[in-house]
């Protein structure tokens, strides 16, 4: 009904572009920093392994049983099971989280679009950390600046979305995945030549074992998941559009390793840049990403230029991460509802826009939908999909969507899907609800 991906590859990198986002530039070279770098790489690395790809391999598996939206290939497999009805609700959650994040998601893109323009203009010129932090503080305080660039990354998104599987997602894995890749190449030469690419490597990746704590694991661990776009039904959606002839193990596996490398790229272009400027010290998230930096490129040889690559990188991440966010939704309206692709696509990114306007106008809607979606939705989508497929559905039947007839390493996975993987999903929870909380 939906079409298929043309090639496994499509898949790996559509799947790669959902899961490469602003997280992995703004939020993951500088965690790693801050919390023993090599020592945390390789918790990180570990969590990946025992998180993150054994549960995005049962959220495609469950999408290419039902081969139908998250909510459809739910009750597919939950009648499949002959289980109550209830269970549908982890792809009704899904979908409902995706439009939730998309709300707010753009809005952040819309200040990376913006940042496209200010530093092609040379505003960054000379500026330091006090001028580019006002500059910050001013859009964020211009409404209606934040209102425009908000719908144009809106649009953005739905034109993709509303052009379908193959020429809308599959330009995702084509065209952007590709541009991202050489962009991110050419900011870690730039980054190489005219930062302190000596300083960057050692804050990323020297085994500082006494900086990791076991607060630090908690944060690996949250990071793995949320990283790899799991819970919320955007991998479920595109794991029914995948080749029935592709391994969903060896996909998966290729999926997570080009996540992380992207992770490590973005860490290793952007914090020599920052270390190659007097005065800048590594942050993490807005901070990071709209004062630091425009300070490093406004005062670097070339810095126009390469500073509107890096917004126009960021920004390409942002929205092969969107188009995501929205498509599980526009997949059920058409299947169940009858609607038109265009028609469905406009009716969501619609309701996720108005979101949207209203996070920029109101910070409590903003922070509400970040931490509703962030940590409650997505960990609880996560923790029941493990939970489903390693204990409720039918061996043979995931045996069989795994292709792993025989295979020695179905059991080892099987095993972490149902015991290891549930119990460090519900600690990401609890953690992040805690940390919310009490902290």
């Amino acid at each position: 009904m939906h079409g298929v991906w043309a090639n496994r590859w499509t898949f790996i990198l559509a799947a790669t572009g959902s899961a490469v986002g602003l997280g992995n530039i703004w939020k993951f070279p500088y965690i790693t920093g801050e919390n023993g770098g090599g020592a945390f790489v390789l918790v990180y690395l570990l969590c990946i392994a025992v998180v993150g790809i054994p549960v995005m391999m049962a959220e495609v598996l469950i999408g290419r049983r039902g081969r139908m939206s998250p909510i459809n290939s739910m009750r597919y497999v939950t009648r499949e099971a002959g289980l109550h009805g209830a269970w549908t609700g982890i792809g009704w959650m899904g979908v409902l989280a995706g439009l939730m994040i998309m709300a707010f998601y753009s809005v952040v893109a819309g200040w990376a679009l913006s940042y496209i323009f200010s530093t092609g203009a040379g505003m960054f010129a000379g500026v330091d950390g006090e001028n580019a932090g006002a500059l910050f503080s001013g859009l964020l305080g211009n409404s209606e600046k934040q209102l425009f660039f908000h719908s144009i990354f809106s649009l953005m998104t739905l034109a993709i979305v509303a052009a379908g599987v193959t020429r809308g997602l599959g330009m995702v894995a084509r065209v952007l995945m590709p541009f991202l890749f050489v962009v991110l190449i050419i900011l870690l030469g730039y980054g190489i030549v005219k930062g302190d690419f000596v300083a960057g490597l050692h804050f990323l990746f020297d085994f500082k074992l006494d900086k990791l704590s076991w607060d630090g694991v908690l944060i690996a661990l949250g990071h793995a998941f949320f990283t790899l776009s799991l819970g919320m039904g955007a991998i479920m959606a595109y794991g029914a559009y995948m080749p029935d002839h592709a391994s969903v193990g060896r996909t998966i596996i290729t999926v997570g390793i080009l996540d992380t490398v992207v992770a490590l790229i973005a860490g290793l272009a952007i914090f020599p840049i920052v270390f190659g400027s007097p005065g800048l010290v590594p942050g993490e998230g807005p901070g990071l990403m709209f004062v630091s930096l425009p300070v490093a490129f406004g005062n670097m040889a070339g810095g126009q230029l390469f500073g509107t690559l890096f917004f126009l990188l960021v920004s390409v991440a942002a929205w092969s991460s969107a188009v995501s966010l929205i498509e599980p939704g526009v997949a059920w309206l058409v299947e169940s509802k009858k609607f038109s692709r265009v028609g469905s696509s406009i009716v969501l990114t619609l309701f996720a826009w108005l979101g949207g306007v209203a996070s920029i106008y109101t910070s409590f809607m903003f922070d509400t939908l970040d931490m509703l979606t962030s940590q409650i939705m997505l960990p609880l989508g996560g923790l029941f999909i493990a939970i489903f497929v390693g204990w409720l559905m039918r061996r043979a039947i995931v045996c069989s969507e795994m292709d792993a007839e025989g295979h020695p390493l179905f059991d080892i996975w099987l095993f972490i899907v149902r015991y290891i993987s549930p119990i460090l999903v519900a600690l990401v929870l609890v953690f992040g609800l805690y940390k919310k909380f009490a902290g």
